[in-house]
């Protein structure tokens, strides 16, 4: 079980447990293989529940103790202000990239999502999916 870093409107020290949904949503970011991704529509399918906000606003809150960097936007953009540090982790881990044109801003990659993206079905323990 994981919990906030500190409590919102708790006693100093006290540990504060995160919302269920935020809970589900982390435990799939954990699940997706290095070197692929999910995107935050994804996620929400696989819980069976919620739609890419409500995932994207869990990781925004509590994603940092997960591989926040696997659960993307669907059109393969890397998330802003996050763009290099998502890279690194990308390159380490293999992560198909489609190199940026010349003429786009910035020459940012973006993910290939025909070859990153995970529906879940290998890498998983037998029996999970959408009751997570």
């Amino acid at each position: 079980m994981r919990s906030e870093g500190g409590a919102a409107g708790g006693a100093a020290g006290e540990t504060a447990r995160l919302p269920d949904y935020a809970e589900r949503v982390l435990d799939v970011a954990e699940l997706i293989p290095p070197g692929r991704v999910m995107t935050y529509g994804d996620v929400a399918e696989w819980l069976g529940e919620g739609g890419p906000r409500q995932v994207g606003r869990a990781m925004a809150l509590y994603g940092s103790a997960v591989p926040w960097w696997r659960v993307v936007r669907s059109d393969g953009v890397l998330l802003p202000g996050h763009e290099l540090r998502a890279l690194d982790h990308y390159r380490e881990e293999g992560t198909p990239l489609r190199e940026a044109a010349r003429s786009a801003e910035g020459h940012m990659p973006r993910l290939d999502m025909k070859r990153a993206r995970w529906d879940g079905a290998d890498g998983a323990d037998e029996g999970e999916g959408a009751h997570i």
